[in-house]
């Protein structure tokens, strides 16, 4: 078996995970709205490096503007959703929430995808989803806006992943990576004016690191899609989970309760099973959490899924 591609996709996650550190340490200063617009300021210049790689002619209207339009408001959604969720609350509660993804993914790809989900997967949905509810403990704790936040994140980063992998033959990787940017740079420029604080040099050091480890860790993870195997790769973003307990602890003296922990565990093992079910089924399915490549939309992030089809993998 070929250990590169998980390798390469524990370095990325590890980079991720660093990544929401200096979200969280920042967002104790200063609100999402101008970190995002920050962070899509200072990622605009690497992604579209990038695009200029693009071979495929044509224009940036896209194939299918309503699609686009509700994939690119989910993005924007979940982008300001997550970054506001890691300002205020645990790194490992936030993962624990958006590791949910992976089952609302599988729930909307029935009436988006036309997938047909059998008894084992959503059983396997239905189990996750309870250990969400062991997480957020109904009645034993607050439920705040962060925790909404953070199931948004899950919840419009799965939306915005279905529609990738419905509208990303038909659409050019430019239009599908440009027009999030380019919404979270006008939708944050306009909150800016009300929330905006002067920011010394340090700190926009810190908007810059956002920009570049989401960009590495995008990388990393198009290397690991490509010398291995997407069901062995896939379920290797759970060990954020590790990173966020040690970071949170080292750094903002966070700990980790049991109930969290037992939703880990819950909503993990019911995401791997997906994945195992999924890459069992092969043509039989559409596939979408295999497919869905990409960290997860954040401003500083790109989605590597169109990437990936332009290229053969190695093995």
């Amino acid at each position: 078996m070929n250990l590169s591609g998980p390798i390469y996709a524990l370095i990325a996650f590890a980079i991720f995970a660093t990544h929401d550190v200096v979200i969280k340490t920042l967002g104790a200063t200063y609100a999402p709205f101008q970190i995002v617009f920050f962070a899509t300021v200072f990622s605009f210049p690497l992604v579209t490096f990038m695009l200029m790689r693009d071979p495929t002619e044509g224009n940036l209207r896209p194939v299918r503007p309503w699609w686009t339009l509700l994939r690119t408001a989910s993005a924007v959604i979940a982008g300001i959703s997550a970054f506001y969720a890691f300002s205020v609350l645990p790194l490992a509660q936030v993962y624990v929430m958006i590791f949910a993804s992976p089952l609302l993914i599988t729930i909307l790809a029935i009436p988006i995808l036309g997938e047909r989900v059998g008894i084992h997967r959503i059983v396997a949905v239905l189990v996750g989803l309870a250990g969400v509810i062991v997480v957020l403990r109904p009645g034993s704790t607050d439920f705040s806006l962060a925790h909404l936040a953070a199931l948004g994140t899950a919840v419009f980063g799965a939306l915005a992943s279905v529609i990738v992998r419905k509208i990303g033959h038909d659409e050019r990787t430019a239009v599908l990576m440009l027009y999030p940017l380019a919404a979270n740079f006008v939708v944050m420029g306009a909150f800016l004016g009300f929330v905006y604080e002067p920011m010394p040099i340090e700190h926009l050091g810190g908007l810059a690191l956002i920009s570049l480890l989401g960009f590495i860790g995008g990388l990393l993870l198009i290397a690991a899609y490509r010398n291995g195997d997407a069901a062995i790769v896939a379920p290797m973003q759970y060990s954020q989970i590790i990173w966020a307990t040690v970071f949170g602890y080292l750094l903002f003296d966070e700990s980790v309760d049991p109930a969290t922990m037992i939703g880990a565990a819950i909503i993990i093992l019911s995401g791997i099973y997906i994945v195992i079910r999924e890459s069992r089924l092969g043509a039989k399915s559409n596939t979408p959490v295999l497919r869905t490549r990409s960290r997860g939309p954040t401003a500083a992030s790109f989605r590597i899924s169109p990437l990936l089809r332009r290229m053969k993998p190695r093995r």
